[in-house]
């Protein structure tokens, strides 16, 4: 199933939701096929206009103001993976026997009968991580590659280009998953599950469903977390092919049909001969950047879907020694007065603060931000032994304030009641104050950025700026 199954668009009635970074390149697509297209959206402000004003300009119909109603004669809707799916779009459509794709969807629907098959990543925290550590992996066994989807090239440009792959790394959301009912990969893996877009999704039982589409028809190996076994659960609920096998990653001494860590290496007793004695050296713990616990279990997921390929144990080692993080994940800014700085203001939820608290010892922790609905208590229970003091910004920052009191009411708490642009050099200062030798002052702020930053990136980077102030005496 998956390629050609609409072969003529020609004239064909389709209704695209949002004029995204999805849904603009699938409308001049599908109208450069010959579908008839008309653009629906909810904004109507001066961006939407440009941009409507650019498809019009191509003979393509587009209604801003109005994502609600269903165009007449509409055949098919490709909606952008954010719109919610109870909105009152999909329920018209719904009545009216009108499916719904999205733009994975699409893409894999649009694919040629050769086309490169897809190794698939989702989970909570460390996709993109483990997208490109895959696809440096599969560079470094000689295979052209990219990593697409949710990140990078996006996956109609990389199904539809004149560019050839031999195989692609891809990178989806839940809510990529939730429109994508037809896709089938080669191999997938689910890093991890924990509670995200619980808004969006409506409870967490639909989220993991979501998650765990990603893992249907999958052919080679279905890879998933040992330490998070409602990943292993959606593997065996999971309709697979047959021969298709369960592949486990830990961060310790791996079983038969596991990847894993022995004294230091990272081992494969998975895709080798007599798996029941032998293991196959891959790659040292070293190699991976940074060999903090969470990114080596990126790394044994990339590892496993890149063995399910068939690539040999050096383009593991030789993938992952060429491989770069992306900044603020986890990335080490500089060290002041034998403290070390990091920058971890991708960690936008608790579930990647907690891995990040996990890779230190003894850690300033600067926190808060946009909750999104999140609570704090298990998070601070389990770091509450790590902490030397806490530095608190942001609108949200009163919920960790009370989780701190709660279940670490011994360590110092800073609460910066401010959201000027000094207030991150202001919370880096006090950090440094409350900071002792071989410390580190970590931001992972277990919280969305949008109330004081344009995004994280803006954050991390006026972390980053702070830090070099201090160093330079400031």
């Amino acid at each position: 199933m998956g390629s050609g199954q609409v072969t003529d668009w020609q004239g064909k009635n389709v209704t695209v939701a949002g004029l995204g970074v999805s849904g603009i390149p699938a409308a001049k697509v599908l109208h450069g096929l010959g579908a008839k297209i008309t653009v629906v959206n909810d904004g109507d402000d001066a961006r939407a206009r440009a941009q409507a004003a650019e498809l019009e300009a191509l003979g393509i119909t587009v209604r801003l103001g109005d994502g609600a109603t269903l165009p007449e004669g509409t055949e098919l809707i490709v909606t952008a993976p954010g719109w919610k799916p109870d909105k009152p779009l999909f329920a018209a459509a719904h009545e009216a026997g009108v499916p719904v794709w999205g733009d994975v969807e699409l893409a894999w629907r649009l694919r040629g009968p050769d086309a490169a098959p897809w190794l698939a990543v989702t989970g909570t925290n460390g996709k993109t991580t483990t997208v490109q550590m895959l696809a440096s992996i599969l560079r470094a066994a000689g295979l052209r590659t990219a990593a697409v989807g949710n990140i990078g090239v996006s996956l109609l440009d990389a199904v539809l280009g004149e560019e050839q792959y031999d195989v692609l790394a891809v990178e989806l959301s839940s809510y990529q998953l939730h429109w994508a009912p037809s896709l089938r990969a080669h191999s997938a893996a689910v890093l991890n599950l924990a509670p995200d877009h619980l808004d969006w999704h409506g409870s967490m039982e639909a989220y993991a469903a979501d998650k765990g589409r990603i893992y249907e028809g999958n052919r080679v190996a279905c890879v998933y977390n040992v330490a998070d076994k409602a990943t292993e659960d959606l593997v065996r609920d999971a309709d697979v092919e047959e021969g298709c096998r369960a592949i486990g990653f830990t961060l310790g001494t791996p079983a038969p049909s596991q990847l894993g860590v022995v004294e230091g290496v990272l081992v494969d007793r998975a895709f080798v001969e007599n798996r029941q004695k032998n293991a196959q050296e891959l790659a040292e713990v070293t190699d991976v950047n940074p060999p903090v616990p969470h990114n080596i279990a990126n790394a044994l997921a990339a590892a496993a879907l890149a063995r399910a390929y068939g690539v040999p144990p050096q383009a593991v080692r030789d993938g992952l020694r060429a491989f770069t993080p992306d900044a603020h994940r986890i990335a080490h800014v500089a060290d002041v007065d034998d403290v070390a700085y990091i920058d971890d203001s991708k960690a936008t939820n608790t579930h990647a603060a907690e891995a990040s608290l996990a890779a230190y010892e003894s850690i300033v922790w600067i926190a808060g931000g946009l909750a999104k609905g999140a609570v704090f208590e298990e998070l601070v229970t389990r770091a509450a032994e790590r902490l030397r003091g806490v530095v608190l910004i942001g609108a949200d920052r009163g919920l960790i304030r009370e989780a701190l009191a709660r279940h670490a009411p011994e360590v110092p708490v800073v609460d910066l009641d401010r959201t000027d642009t000094g207030a991150m050099l202001a919370a880096v200062r006090e950090a440094r104050r409350l900071a002792q030798p071989g410390d580190t002052v970590l931001l992972a702020p277990a919280c969305a950025s949008m109330d004081m930053f344009a995004n994280y990136n803006q954050r991390g980077d006026v972390f980053a700026e702070a830090v070099r102030e201090l160093g330079a005496g400031a």
